[in-house]
């Protein structure tokens, strides 16, 4: 793990961005396609709003979520919404992306054959991954039923959370998949989050469910 600090939140959304197409476009010169997982939330859409105008050929790209809460893409709080909307814009609009969410279905029902659209992506290309002051990244909480198993070697490739303060399921990547990723970028903002990293790598995974990814990971962090 090696960090990168930055003066304010708009160099960092630019750098980030920058690395991200770099890395993109590095994969792409040795594969035909090249898969970029993405956290959702706010902390990375500054980022998409550079990234999604990046010199790439975007046609070979395939995008997707690190995790997903079960609700329809057009609900405020979908993940796949907000990567349509800063993300899968201008030159990215070419991109195919990979949704989670299955309409009027639950996820049980449904995993396997998600999972068969993801593996084949597999490993990830490119990552971009945030983090909680809880030590979350994607939607593996700490103390979530569920977690154990999405921390295993053995994990599948997608696992079903279900977090008490949550009003519905949620589907991730299981660490090892995200931990498996070729390059992989996490972003932080503020100093109470730095110090929970800090603490991160001293607690076990279930725990800090972040520590289980961190291996070569590149940390940006701004004020």
């Amino acid at each position: 793990m090696n960090t990168i600090e930055y003066p304010d939140r708009d160099m960092l959304a630019i750098d980030v961005a920058s690395r991200l197409a770099g890395d993109l476009e590095t994969h792409l010169l040795n594969h035909e396609s090249a898969s970029l997982a993405v956290a959702g939330g706010t902390t990375p859409a500054p980022i998409f709003d550079d990234l999604c105008a990046a010199d790439l050929d975007w046609s070979r790209v395939r995008v997707l979520a690190t995790d997903e809460r079960w609700v329809p893409d057009t609900s405020e709080r979908s993940n796949a919404r907000m990567i349509a909307e800063r993300l899968l814009v201008n030159r990215a609009a070419a991109a195919q992306f990979l949704p989670f969410h299955v309409p009027d279905q639950v996820p049980e029902d449904v995993i396997a054959e998600v999972e068969s659209i993801i593996a084949p992506e597999l490993p990830i290309s490119v990552l971009l991954l945030g983090m909680g002051s809880d030590m979350h990244t994607a939607s593996l909480f700490p103390g979530v039923p569920g977690l154990e198993a999405a921390l295993e070697a053995t994990a599948p490739v997608l696992a079903i959370l279900r977090p008490d303060s949550q009003p519905e399921a949620r589907i991730s990547l299981s660490a090892r998949v995200l931990d498996a990723a070729i390059s992989k970028h996490l972003v932080i903002y503020g100093d109470d989050k730095r110090k929970a990293l800090e603490q991160a790598m001293l607690l076990p995974p279930e725990k800090a469910p972040i520590q289980a990814v961190l291996s070569e990971t590149t940390v940006h962090w701004a004020p």
